[in-house]
Parts: structure tokens; C-alpha cells; sequence
């Protein structure tokens, strides 16, 4: 190429030189955010875009075949939203689904919510290779979203806050590393604690394939921190305790109750005013001689004071609702359920905890070590084990981390407790333990939009008060 060629290269309008500065600007700053200088090679390539042109980046511009020329641009137009929308959702911004009523009454089933990612600082991700806007597994192709490798060590980038108690968060699921396909819930290690990992493993026809997911391709769950790194933590008769003082009154805060009546029948309008969903509405006994009750195990609440000849109902109450169905005429009796399972975290712990009444248990702050005995290795183990991965090994009374003898582990990452507003209909940290720091995703800034899924498009479906709600307390 001779020399009149190559000037006429950077003879391009001051326009172009402008674009060419700032978005040099922008890739740089990006660059010393994600701390990885090895990207700045990349700067030649943003320069040859605007100026030198030494790659024919829009060489189908200049085609004459208009089929070409049209299907070029389309081509062109879906990559750039494609790239876009990565780096959205990758280091800013993702669209999540209030999909289980676990965080009622804060936060609604139909909920869709706007989760800032720059809030905690962005994960550079685990698998850079994947499909934006797919968590894990493409609908109806039933395929993987996501290329396994390569693999990325956990890396976060500098974000504006930190967690907080009580604020709403949205992580990976902790225990969501292997998963049964056709059984989800419970968890995978649930079902083999409750049935055998032979079982699990062996039934395809009722758990199907057991796969491998890695931290960001793991379900997305959200729910409020109660216990920051560091905390002791504490359930007295389901009142919270962090380091010895009670957890602040947090609007919505519900529980279930069985509620008896006189004979009375607790309308739906009734209930609709008292914010209970169609699905958590259930009538436990009913005399009515054509009516079978619709959970005969819930029978034995009748020793404790409720008359058999009337109806009791059993559903979620917040501190308001509470309060006002004790004014409904025809309400005889209110209970709060009671939990007795020890089927909590550490499964097969021997803790003798339960959902209501749990711990005290210590949350792992990173730098801080902790003596292994048998009482603290059910609650820890698998931290060491999956989470900081390690090889542990129990020798007699001896312990071995990576084959060298220990009497102490100190902990590489911060831990949490995440817990749901919706007290007795939540899966949260009391049945699967702490969640690592790798696994924070982000923050609910923004309720964008909000479907009533017990209601029809003419009849109060769109949550028109939500729009635009505050969605972090």
C-alpha cells in the first residue's frame, strides 16, 4: 500500500476522531474497573473501527445484492443487541420474576423487578460464554444456555455499597449446584438426606438426569438478610435474634395461623381485603357431611383447644390482617402453626433445631478461623469442602485439610443469612445454611411491573400501585 493510501487512512472528520476518542475513553475506564490490563490489547481494534479501517467491519455496505444487503443488516443489528444486552445484564442491570411467595408482603408474586448488579459490584462471570437474558437452559430446546468452559476464578468488581441487614438481595442458590431435573424442590441434597442418594441417582423416571451447574448458572432465589459476616444468630418462638437483640418489626412480616370459626364461612371478598392469596387459602376441616378435609395431618391441632364441629382455615397473616380478623363476627379461635421437624439445616446435624425455634449459629466472616470438633463440622463442612474447595478428611478423632493435619480452618469468603418475610412458607437459610459472597447477584431497586396472578386482565390483574415501587426494603 503506498503512502497516500496509508494517509488517507487517517483523514477522517473531526466527528470521527471525537467518537473515536470517547469510546477509547470508555474502554479504558472498563478496562481499570475489571482490573484486567491484559484486555487494553484490545484498544487497537476500537481505533481501527473509527479511523484506520484496517478490518472491513461493514464490508457488506458496500454489496450490491439487496438480499444480501438486507439480511447483513439484520445480522448486524440482532449482534449489536445481542452484545449490548450482555454487558447490560453482566455488569448492570437483570430483569428478575417474583416467582414464589416467600418475601410477601414486601415483595409479590408477579413481581417483575429491575436488580442492580453495580449496587455489591458485578461478577466478572463463571461462564463468559452463554446466552444473554437465559439463566441456564433454553426454553422448549431444553439445551444448556451456556458454553461449560472456559471456567473463570470468582472475581467481583468494586461496587457502590455493600450488604446490609435487612436488605433485600438476590444470590444463586447455595445448594443448587447439582440438580434433579424433574425434581427441584426440594433440593437435590434433600431428597437424597430423605430417601438415599442411590435412590435419587438410580430413579431417572422420577428425579431424571443429576446435573452440574456452576455459581451463576445456579437458580436465582431473593430474599432479606438477616445475618451479616461475623453475626451470631438466633430463633426464639420465631422472633430473629442477631448478636442478642431482636430483629426490627419489618412491614409484611407474616406467619400462618389456623383460624376457627363459629360455623361462619370466611368469604373470598373477606379474604381478598385481608391481602390472602387464592393459593395459600386453605379450609383444614370442615363438618359439612359432603366435604372431606384438605390435610387430614393437620387433624392433631384439634387437641389444642379447636372444636372439631367447626371449620378451621390455615393461612399466612401479617401483624394488620392479624389485628383484623380478630374483628370478623364468627371468628372463635386464632392459632399460630408450630413447627416440631429437626428437617433443617445441618440435615442430619443432630441440632434438634427447628423452623421456629433455631441456633444460635455463627455466620463465617472471611479471615476469621474457627476450631473443627464434631459440633461445629456439620454446620461448616461443606463450606470447607464446596465452597472454598478443599479436600477435608476425618481421620479418627484427627481432621486434614488438602491432606495436612488441622485443628482450625480460616474461612477464604464472607457468608450470609438469607431468610423470607413469609416466615412459614419460605426455603430459605434455616434448610440450606449460609450463602457464600460469590453467590450475591444484586439488589431489587425498581418493581417495573406487577401481575395479580388470582385475577383477570379486567379485573385488577395489572397492580397499577406497584408500578415503579421502591423494591430495596
Amino acid at each position: 500500500m503506498n503512502s497516500e493510501n496509508q494517509t488517507s487512512r487517517f483523514q477522517h472528520p473531526v466527528k470521527q476522531w471525537i467518537k473515536a476518542v470517547v469510546w477509547s475513553l470508555i474502554y479504558i475506564l472498563f478496562i481499570a474497573w475489571v482490573g484486567n490490563y491484559w484486555w487494553l490489547l484490545g484498544l487497537p481494534v476500537v481505533f481501527d473501527a473509527f479511523i484506520t479501517h484496517y478490518i472491513p467491519w461493514t464490508w457488506w455496505k458496500k454489496t450490491k445484492n439487496k438480499a444480501l444487503l438486507g439480511l447483513m443488516g439484520w445480522v448486524d443489528a440482532i449482534l449489536f443487541a445481542l452484545i449490548a444486552v450482555y454487558f447490560i445484564n453482566t455488569f448492570l442491570f437483570q430483569n428478575y420474576q417474583i416467582p414464589s411467595s416467600s418475601l410477601e408482603k414486601s415483595l409479590l408474586v408477579g413481581d417483575f423487578l429491575f436488580v442492580s448488579k453495580a449496587s455489591y459490584g458485578p461478577r466478572i462471570p463463571n461462564t463468559p460464554l452463554s446466552f444473554p437474558l437465559v439463566q441456564h437452559t433454553f426454553p422448549m430446546l431444553n439445551c444448556k444456555s451456556y458454553i461449560e468452559h472456559p471456567q473463570w476464578d470468582y472475581h467481583r468488581l468494586k461496587g457502590f455499597d455493600t450488604v446490609k441487614h435487612d436488605d433485600i438481595v438476590v444470590f444463586n442458590f447455595p445448594t443448587g449446584d447439582t440438580v434433579a431435573l424433574k425434581v427441584t424442590n426440594p433440593d437435590y441434597y434433600t431428597s437424597c438426606y430423605q430417601l438415599g442418594r442411590d435412590v435419587v441417582n438410580s430413579r431417572k423416571d422420577i428425579f431424571g438426569d443429576i446435573v452440574y451447574r456452576p455459581v451463576d448458572r445456579r437458580e436465582n432465589f431473593v430474599k432479606r438478610c438477616v445475618g451479616l459476616p461475623g453475626d451470631w444468630l438466633q430463633i426464639k418462638d420465631n422472633q430473629v435474634y442477631v448478636n442478642g437483640k431482636a430483629q426490627k418489626k419489618i412491614p409484611g412480616l407474616q406467619f400462618n395461623y389456623y383460624v376457627q370459626t363459629d360455623g361462619t364461612r370466611l368469604s373470598a371478598d373477606l379474604l381478598d381485603k385481608l391481602n390472602i392469596s387464592v393459593d395459600d387459602r386453605a379450609l383444614i376441616t370442615d363438618p359439612q357431611p359432603d366435604q372431606q378435609s384438605t390435610d387430614q395431618a393437620h387433624y392433631e391441632i384439634v387437641d389444642s383447644g379447636f372444636d372439631p364441629k367447626f371449620p378451621i382455615y390455615h393461612f399466612p397473616l401479617t401483624e394488620d390482617s392479624y389485628n383484623k380478623i380478630q374483628k370478623v363476627a364468627g371468628v372463635t379461635k386464632i392459632k399460630i402453626e408450630q413447627s416440631n421437624s429437626f428437617d433443617v439445616f445441618p440435615l442430619g446435624g443432630h441440632k434438634r433445631w427447628t423452623r421456629d425455634n433455631y441456633g444460635p449459629i455463627w455466620i463465617p466472616k472471611k479471615g476469621t478461623s474457627l476450631i473443627l470438633n464434631a459440633y461445629n463440622l456439620p454446620i461448616y463442612e461443606r463450606i470447607i469442602r464446596v465452597y472454598e474447595h478443599n479436600k477435608f478428611e476425618v481421620k479418627g478423632n484427627e481432621y486434614f485439610i488438602n491432606d495436612k493435619p488441622a485443628k482450625t480452618y480460616t474461612f477464604k469468603m464472607d457468608y450470609y443469612w438469607m431468610m423470607g418475610d413469609n416466615r412459614h412458607n419460605s426455603a430459605d437459610s434455616r434448610y440450606w445454611g449460609f450463602v457464600p459472597e460469590d453467590h450475591i447477584v444484586g439488589r431489587p431497586v425498581l418493581v417495573w411491573l406487577s401481575l395479580d396472578k388470582d385475577k383477570g386482565w379486567f379485573s385488577g390483574k395489572i397492580r397499577w400501585n406497584r408500578f415503579f415501587k421502591n423494591a430495596e426494603r
